[in-house]
């Protein structure tokens, strides 16, 4: 039996994450994501899947934000019908990250048909809410650190990956005629020593690791992002202005909210309202309670109000996401997406980016060519709705409270390897973090180390 590789996402890039593993006759597609950024990405998003889907046996899903699930209603819209493997709280998650994707992409398009600002005469959307429901049918979770059987001789382990919640490391062991192999995939490797999130699970051994290198290349500031969010806050109310904060609503959101309590309880930012303008987000929240199993926060913490305190609201309907529009000052908005690729984050910036005195606060990290990476950059005016708006609001971005492990953080996590794999492979990273990253473990830690190209085959083994 023969084992290949194939990167169809992911590969010299931080979105589309998709490797299509041939076991023998056996096809598993771990990670099925969106790709975002520059069109060139994403305009694959529109092209056939390059597997026919009816060629594929099942996925594994590591975690459900939208660049390692989006593509899903995609493939099973293309004739995809097997099983989606992942954990409990991974398909909770997933129902509403999926069904939030496609009321997006329905209103985006029906927005640019009444607007007129497409280039397409009849915009329509990547997918629709029937085509993300047609997932749900498939889901099976399993739990994690249990070893189960797929298919004859191929089994599958989810461990912890401590970047979001239900988020996982996947082994996947391969018995053959005459030995056996592991393949590992470290998903998103989340940070150590956070105060909701547990630490990423240790990993001994594999024949072969694919990992990410999101900061492959670089390390958080030593300063606290407690204390770096502080001061943004007290610098955004000393300019007289509102402060605005694309975040993921799954995991930031939650993150930045449990840290503005904190801060304000300790009188070191004024105690002003935060609103949490996304539906998505207050759904996500409400999954802490049930699967608190997943995270540090005890059930008492929980019940007295980490996530629901005064001068906390949630922003429900389309109508209080539009009021905010009329507040002038002294309030803390946070809205997805985190690098304003879409949803009520766009009409924020609409509103607060030719604003002097408001402050756009950046807390994570933004692709090559999206929308906030241009932000980020200072470019003089955004197109938003077919319009250029000017950038006259102050831009600020704070490091640490990425959900992503840095560079050190990364080592750590590989650290843990008693021996060098036969082929590791550096995806999900820009060239440069990607590099950077095989540079160090193949000159300093004497691994074989490649970044992948897109779309490029590799074989594992041979006649196992």
């Amino acid at each position: 039996m023969d084992v290949r590789v194939r990167f169809l996402g992911a590969a010299k890039t931080v979105t589309g994450s998709k490797y299509l593993l041939e076991i023998g006759d056996y096809r598993l597609l771990v990670d099925c994501g969106l790709f975002q950024g520059v069109k060139k990405l994403r305009e694959r998003n529109w092209n056939d899947f390059p597997q026919n889907p009816d060629d594929v046996d099942a996925v594994i899903i590591t975690h459900s934000h939208i660049d390692h699930i989006g593509y899903l209603p995609r493939i099973f819209r293309q004739g995809f019908k097997g099983p989606v493997y992942c954990t409990e709280t991974t398909m909770d998650l997933m129902k509403i990250m999926l069904r939030d994707s496609a009321k997006i992409q329905e209103e985006e398009a029906a927005y640019a048909r009444r607007k007129g600002y497409s280039r397409h005469k009849n915009p329509e959307p990547l997918y629709n809410t029937e085509h993300a429901e047609m997932v749900f049918k498939n889901l099976q979770s399993k739990p994690s650190n249990t070893s189960l059987q797929i298919h004859p001789g191929i089994s599958l382990k989810f461990l912890n990956a401590g970047h979001i919640l239900g988020s996982s490391i996947v082994e996947i062991e391969i018995e053959g005629r005459e030995q056996k192999k592991k393949i590992v995939l470290s998903g998103d490797i989340g940070r150590y020593d956070q105060p909701v999130l547990r630490d990423p699970d240790p990993v001994d051994f594999a024949d072969v690791l694919i990992v990410e290198s999101t900061y492959g290349d670089k390390n958080n500031p030593p300063v606290s992002p407690k204390d770096a969010l502080a001061e943004v806050v007290n610098e955004a109310h000393d300019n007289g202005g509102c402060i605005l904060i694309p975040a993921f609503a799954l995991g930031r959101t939650q993150l930045l909210v449990y840290y503005l309590k904190e801060l304000q309880d300790e009188n070191r930012i004024p105690d002003i309202p935060i609103y949490v303008d996304s539906p998505m987000a207050i759904s996500v929240t409400a999954l802490y309670k049930k699967h608190f199993h997943e995270h540090k926060l005890r059930e008492s913490e929980l019940e007295q109000s980490v996530f629901d305190y005064h001068g906390l609201k949630y922003c429900k309907s389309a109508e209080d996401s539009k009021q905010i529009n009329e507040i002038k000052r002294d309030a803390i908005i946070i809205s997805a997406s985190g690098m304003c690729t879409g949803g009520r984050i766009m009409h924020h910036l609409y509103h607060r980016m030719p604003r002097e005195n408001d402050t756009i606060l950046f807390v994570g990290y933004q692709a090559y060519g999206t929308r906030g990476r241009r932000i980020l950059e200072g470019e003089p005016t955004i197109r938003l709705f077919g319009k250029e708006v000017p950038l006259n609001c102050n831009v600020r971005q704070i490091s640490g409270l990425s959900a992503h492990a840095d560079r050190s953080e990364l080592l750590r996590w590989l650290g843990n390897f008693k021996q060098s794999p036969k082929h590791v492979f550096i995806t999900h990273g820009e060239p440069e973090s990607a590099y950077a990253l095989a540079n160090t473990l193949n000159n300093d830690w004497n691994w074989n180390a490649v970044v992948p190209d897109y779309l490029e085959w590799h074989r594992l083994f041979q006649s196992i």
